[in-house]
C-alpha cells in the first residue's frame, strides 16, 4: 500500500465522517416525522440523484455486472442504508444525539475486529487495550443515558446497537465487494447502491406515508423535503462515494478506524445544536473512544505474521518503516 493511497484513503475517510455526522441532526430538525418517513424521504432523494449521475455510464455498468452483483447491491443497500438509518433515527429521537453518536462510535473497533481475521492483521491480544477503552466509553455514556432518562431510553440504546451491527455488516461486505470489482470505480459502485436504495425506498414509502394520521403544515413538508435532499446529496452521494474511495485505498482493519470521525463530527454538531459543552461523563467517554481507535491503529503498525498457508507474501521492514508487499491487482 503506497503512501499516496494511504493519504488519499485517510483524507477521504475524514471528509466522509464530516458529512455522515450531519445525519444525526436530521431527526432533531424533523422531530415530528417518524424514522420510517425520514428514511423513505432521504433514500428516495438519494435514488433520484444517483440515477441522474449514473445515467451516462448506465449501459457500460449493466454489462459489467451480473445477477450476483445486483443481488449484493440490493442486500448492501438495505442493511447499510435503509435498515441502518431507521434504527439510527429511532435511537436519536428516543435516546438523543450524544448517546447514539457514542454507540455508533464503536463501529471502528467492530469493523476492525472482523478485519483482524484477515491476513497481516494484529492478534486479538494486541487489540485488547483498544477494546477495553471502547468498552469503558460505552459504559460511561450508557450509565449517563439510563440515569438521566430512565429505562425509557433503553429503546434508544437497543436501536443504536442494532444500527451498529447493521452498518458493521455493511462495511465489511462492501469492502470485500469493492476488492472483487476492480473494473468498477468506487463512485460508480456508490451511485449504483443509491439507485437500488431508491428502488427499495419506493417500497418503504408505502407503509411510511400511507395512512399517516399526523397533520403537517406546508412549512414542515418544505423543511422535510430540504432535509431529505441535503442528506441525499451530502451524506449519501458524497459521503458514501468518499467512503468507497477510502475502502479501496486502505485495508479493511484500517478503514474501520476512519469511522471514528463520524462520531467526532456528530458529537460536535450535537453540542453546537444543543448549545452546551460535553457533560462530565460524555467528555471522558469521547476521549476513551478516540484513545481506543488510536491504540487500535498503533496495533496495526506492528509486525504481523501471515497465516499458515497464505499465498500472500510476508511483510518486511525497511529503514524502520513497515512495507507490505502485495501483488498488483
Amino acid at each position: 500500500m503506497s503512501t499516496h493511497n494511504t493519504f488519499l484513503g485517510v483524507a477521504a475517510g475524514i471528509v466522509a465522517g464530516a458529512f455522515w455526522g450531519l445525519v444525526f441532526l436530521a431527526p432533531k430538525l424533523a422531530a415530528n416525522f417518524p424514522p420510517l418517513q425520514l428514511a423513505a424521504g432521504r433514500y428516495l432523494a438519494y435514488g433520484l440523484v444517483a440515477a441522474v449521475l449514473v445515467a451516462p455510464s448506465w449501459r457500460r455498468l449493466q454489462g459489467a455486472l451480473g445477477w450476483t452483483e445486483w443481488r449484493a447491491l440490493a442486500w448492501l443497500s438495505f442493511i447499510g442504508n435503509i435498515l441502518y438509518y431507521i434504527l439510527l433515527a429511532q435511537a436519536v429521537q428516543t435516546g438523543g444525539v450524544a448517546m447514539t453518536a457514542f454507540v455508533i462510535g464503536l463501529l471502528p473497533l467492530a469493523v476492525t475486529l472482523v478485519g483482524s481475521r484477515a491476513q497481516h492483521a494484529p492478534s486479538l491480544r494486541a487489540l485488547l487495550p483498544s477494546l477495553a477503552c471502547s468498552a469503558a466509553g460505552l459504559v460511561c455514556i450508557s450509565w449517563q443515558t439510563l440515569a438521566s432518562s430512565g429505562w425509557g431510553s433503553l429503546t434508544g440504546l437497543l436501536c443504536a446497537g442494532g444500527a451498529l451491527v447493521s452498518w458493521t455488516t455493511y462495511a465489511v461486505s462492501n469492502s470485500r465487494w469493492l476488492d472483487r470489482l476492480a473494473h468498477v470505480s468506487a463512485q460508480d459502485w456508490s451511485l449504483l447502491t443509491g439507485v437500488v436504495t431508491g428502488i427499495e425506498a419506493i417500497v418503504l414509502a408505502v407503509p411510511a406515508f400511507y395512512g399517516d394520521t399526523l397533520v403537517h403544515a406546508g412549512g414542515d413538508w418544505l423543511r422535510f423535503a430540504g432535509l431529505a435532499g441535503a442528506m441525499a446529496l451530502f451524506c449519501s452521494v458524497l459521503g458514501n462515494g468518499l467512503w468507497n474511495i477510502a475502502s479501496r485505498a486502505l485495508p479493511l482493519a484500517l478503514t474501520g478506524q476512519m469511522i471514528v470521525f463520524e462520531t467526532i463530527f456528530a458529537s460536535l454538531y450535537g453540542y453546537l445544536w444543543e448549545g452546551r459543552w460535553p457533560t462530565p461523563l460524555e467528555g471522558p467517554a469521547l476521549a476513551l473512544l478516540i484513545a481506543g481507535v488510536i491504540m487500535c491503529a498503533r496495533a496495526h503498525r506492528g509486525e504481523v505474521r501471515p497465516r499458515a498457508g497464505s499465498r500472500n507474501p510476508p511483510t518486511r521492514k525497511r529503514n524502520g518503516e513497515k512495507i507490505l508487499e502485495t501483488r498488483a491487482r
